[in-house]
């Protein structure tokens, strides 16, 4: 090759190359729907994403930063398929293309659906919607609270059932924001507020009908777990008949809307009038019923013979009572004979044994004097020492005078 030839040629470094192709990319192709399947996800501690989106043959890296993954609505995860779109660019100190992602939704599904099935399963999974924790609503509520908009139809279809059914129920209103930016916050802020205050024995959480963006709120995190939290009774009445709401999960009973709600916590009060009317002739027939039966049977204890002949069983007790002392008498001279059976016996054997009887048949016994102790050997003695003899009869005191060792 001749000088000049090399003198032409322009060499690019690295890093030229690089810009130049990534300006190529850049410019060929603008901003774009790209369709894969996510894989290798990683969040960053600094808030962007990083994954990848396949199909069956090829990959592309990709990057999400925090200032536009912020707005996602739904949770990223391996394996999830989706929509991303954003502009094709290369990432310099590697040489690599990648694309920059601004928006992304999931293939077949709306950001919301799936922002809502992967809340429910993450609550579910904890415990939240257990049939075990929900509590029962009570009968008839003296006061109810309402979480609603005070300008929405919910509040006037609560009042008016109120008022229709049972006027005396007393509904105490906390008005919050039911859509937008900061609803579910205010709705979590008043279910706490209530159980603080403590001041009510139901509450009625809701609003009328709309779209799922409308009804978002009620499928917050936040407000799921403040209506788990609460001790006090939580009806979740959104206005929707087929789709259920996080917060009907949670809360210990679904009503389909505000007005439902309202005619299931508030009973009629004629038909409590009625069923305490029916229960007062209950009870009277079953007063009256009594009454009879206790009649017919002291009619029947009228004509009883002992109230017939008052004295006859007088007198047989009497006569039994005759028969009883004089049995008892018996046996009380049968015992007492035994009894002296049995002592004479007793009398006879201690007479046997007794020292007198052995005096009596010509032995006598010596005692010394003064301490009376009995003598048995004349070595316990001596000569001038006082002594005592019983004999059968009587007894006389000499002393010693002569002493002799047998």
């Amino acid at each position: 090759m001749s000088v000049n030839n090399q003198k032409e040629k322009h060499i690019y470094t690295v890093s030229e190359l690089t810009k130049y192709i990534r300006v190529i990319l850049e410019d060929s192709f603008p901003a774009l729907w790209v369709e894969g399947e996510i894989s290798n996800y990683t969040l960053h501690s600094s808030g962007h994403m990083y994954f990848s989106l396949k199909d069956a043959n090829s990959v592309i890296p990709c990057a999400m930063f925090k200032r536009a993954n912020e707005k996602l609505k739904f949770k990223l995860k391996d394996g999830l398929k989706v929509i991303a779109f954003g502009k094709v660019s290369v990432y310099e100190p590697r040489g690599s293309y990648q694309l920059i992602v601004e928006e992304m939704e999931p293939k077949g599904i709306g950001a919301l659906q799936l922002q809502f099935q992967q809340l429910k399963e993450k609550l579910q999974k904890e415990g939240l919607f257990e049939q075990s924790h929900k509590v029962a609503i009570p009968h008839l509520p003296t006061r109810i609270g309402v979480v609603t908009s005070p300008t929405g139809a919910a509040i006037q279809d609560i009042l008016n059932i109120a008022r229709r059914r049972f006027s005396n129920v007393e509904i105490i209103l906390y008005p919050v924001k039911v859509q937008g930016e900061g609803a579910a916050g205010e709705i979590a802020t008043a279910i706490r507020d209530f159980n603080r205050l403590k001041n009510i024995d139901v509450m009625i959480v809701g609003r009328g009908g709309g779209s799922l963006e409308d009804l978002w709120a009620f499928n917050e995190e936040v407000v799921a777990r403040a209506i788990y939290d609460s001790a006090i009774p939580v009806i979740s009445a959104v206005g929707h008949e087929i789709d259920y709401t996080i917060a009907d999960f949670v809360a210990d009973m679904r009503a389909p809307t505000p007005s439902a709600a309202a005619e299931l916590v508030i009973p009629k009060k004629e038909d409590l009038q009625n069923a305490i009317a029916a229960n007062v002739d209950r009870l009277k027939n079953a007063l009256f019923s009594k009454l009879d039966i206790l009649s017919h049977r002291l009619e029947a204890l009228k004509d009883s013979y002992i109230f017939r002949q008052p004295l006859n069983m007088v007198m047989q007790y009497e006569q039994m009572i005759d028969d009883l002392r004089k049995d008892m008498a018996i046996r009380i001279e049968h015992l007492l004979k035994i009894r002296s059976e049995n002592f004479n016996l007793l009398a006879q054997k201690l007479d046997v044994l007794s020292p007198l009887a052995i005096l009596s048949r010509g032995y006598s016994i010596t005692v010394k004097l003064p301490g009376r102790s009995i003598l048995k050997d004349v070595r316990s003695i001596g000569a001038g020492d006082r002594v005592e003899t019983r004999l059968g009869k009587g007894r006389f005191v000499s002393r010693v005078e002569e002493i002799e060792n047998g």
